[in-house]
């Protein structure tokens, strides 16, 4: 009974991953407007019943899909981030690995184009908050307790530093050229990241 009750749990989860990865494949091609239910269900060979047993609708099955992109980003940034090594030099390698993040098709499409739109604003902030902002929150707060940064109130400085790369994300997504914007977006976000770190020298280098 064990056995067979562990094969269902495991095909059910098999179905629903089929089901959220083939709505991340759609949602990238053709957008939350252009792709319907049935070609979801199509591309992930179950039928629509199955997907209606785990998702109530097109939205929760795009909040599943937004999910597996950002739950991955996380992944990889973590990764990058929280190495041992140098903290300054850890947090500029995934930094380097946000900016490959926002050339990739399925972060621009659906975290940084779609989502606003389809989960509303509020929602989608509260949302990136529990995924890529709690990433960017512990490296600045790695920087300021390793004397790295100002130390400035650590909520208020992560804020601040997760919304300059929010908006370098966007003119990534919406650029025409965008390899060559993530790489002046790149440069700018050095340039912040370097005056923050400057200030936080100013006062304790070569004084007396």
């Amino acid at each position: 009974m064990a056995t067979a009750r562990s094969r269902r749990v495991e095909n059910t989860e098999s179905t629903r991953q089929a089901l959220v990865k083939s709505a991340v494949v759609l949602f990238t091609k053709r957008g939350y407007a252009g792709t319907s239910l049935d070609e979801i269900a199509k591309r992930a060979r179950v039928t629509k019943g199955a997907l209606y047993h785990h998702f109530n609708g097109k939205q929760a099955l795009f909040e599943a899909a937004f999910e597996d992109v950002e739950s991955q980003v996380v992944r990889r940034l973590s990764a990058v981030l929280f190495t041992t090594g140098h903290i300054w030099e850890t947090v500029q390698a995934g930094l380097g690995e946000f900016l490959q993040v926002c050339l990739e098709p399925s972060y621009q499409r659906i975290v940084v184009h779609e989502a606003p739109a389809v989960m509303g604003w509020e929602r989608w902030r509260e949302a990136e908050e529990r995924y890529t902002f709690g990433v960017i929150r512990e490296a600045v707060q790695a920087l300021v307790e390793a004397g790295e940064f100002t130390p400035l109130p650590v909520e208020a400085l992560a804020h601040v530093v997760y919304g300059a790369l929010s908006a370098g994300a966007s003119t990534i997504a919406g650029s025409a050229q965008p390899k060559r914007t993530s790489a002046e977006v790149g440069q700018v976000v050095d340039a912040v990241m370097q005056g923050l770190r400057v200030a936080a020298c100013a006062g304790s280098c070569g004084g007396d």
